[in-house]
């Protein structure tokens, strides 16, 4: 689909005040006969963006193995807001959310385009909660160390959904299934943060792979509840012991993942990539559904 399809002057689309405009709006934008996949990616340390390592070759290969998404929706660790909100910009600012690293990791700029009609759209879809149309965020590092990977070129339109602070995880695994008509539409919608992410105990000598016991038994009970579509426990992840409150001590990097889940149909198949602990309290284990 062509980028300018995308563009369309915000002012314009502010004045469709009433539902059946939108609708007919919204008529335009192609329904395919297939629905796009969602993933959940285990995103690990911002040098991933610029290392061609087992996660990085792996996103790339992931881009190949699915059809070229019209856009790209990323609910993203590091946009943690009061509220939702949607970047609803033309172009995107590149974010470096992080400090410490190499300079050649902040002169990285992924120059994708944004898509102010698309930010409406789904903000019209979420009927549960008001959604703010942010123009001053951009692609944080969640977003652009791994869609870069995957899209080198910058030619498809990526947004950010933030993840409000102030709901519990059925908030946002309901949340998520207000999104499901954008699968319909060619939106590759993606959660991209860590199951299991405590870094104040991280062990170093481990940075190269290996996790904790502790890390490693409660990431394959996460792996088993999702393989066995079983999502309530998922949900309430607190119930799940000790083991879940080590791996969650802040739920940011976990909660992307209930985005992932929530986008699942009843018939579709799940399977699991980049599948390792590492620094003994981190896991890059990732998620593609359908």
């Amino acid at each position: 689909m062509p980028l300018e399809f995308f563009r369309v002057n915000l002012f314009n689309l502010e004045e469709m005040s009433d539902l059946s405009q939108f609708k007919a709006f919204t008529l335009g934008l192609p329904i395919l006969d297939y629905l796009m996949p969602v993933l959940f990616i285990g995103h690990g340390s911002p040098m991933n963006g610029i290392e061609d390592n087992e996660f990085s070759a792996k996103w790339s290969s992931m881009a190949r193995d699915i059809p070229q998404p019209s856009a790209v929706l990323v609910i993203s660790a590091h946009w943690f807001t009061k509220g939702t909100h949607i970047t609803a910009m033309e172009f995107p600012q590149t974010i470096h959310d992080f400090g410490g690293f190499p300079q050649e990791l902040f002169d990285v700029k992924y120059p994708a385009p944004g898509s102010p009609h698309l930010a409406y759209e789904t903000k019209k879809l979420i009927t549960s909660t008001e959604v703010g149309l942010d123009h001053d965020w951009g692609l944080d590092h969640g977003a652009w160390t791994v869609v870069k990977h995957m899209y080198p070129e910058a030619n498809v339109p990526v947004l950010q959904l933030s993840i409000d602070y102030t709901k519990d995880g059925r908030y946002h695994y309901d949340l998520a299934k207000e999104l499901y008509q954008l699968r319909k539409r060619g939106v590759l919608i993606l959660g991209s943060g860590n199951m299991v992410h405590n870094l104040r105990i991280m062990n170093w000598e481990m940075i190269n792979g290996g996790g904790y016991d502790w890390a490693l038994e409660i990431n394959d009970r996460f792996k088993s509840l999702i393989l066995n579509n079983e999502h309530q426990p998922l949900v309430n992840y607190q119930s799940l012991g000790k083991e879940a409150i080590l791996a969650i001590p802040t739920p940011e990097h976990y909660l992307p993942l209930l985005y992932t889940l929530g986008l699942k149909n009843d018939t579709e198949s799940v399977s699991l990539f980049n599948d390792k602990a590492i620094g003994g309290s981190l896991t890059m284990t990732s998620v593609r559904v359908g």
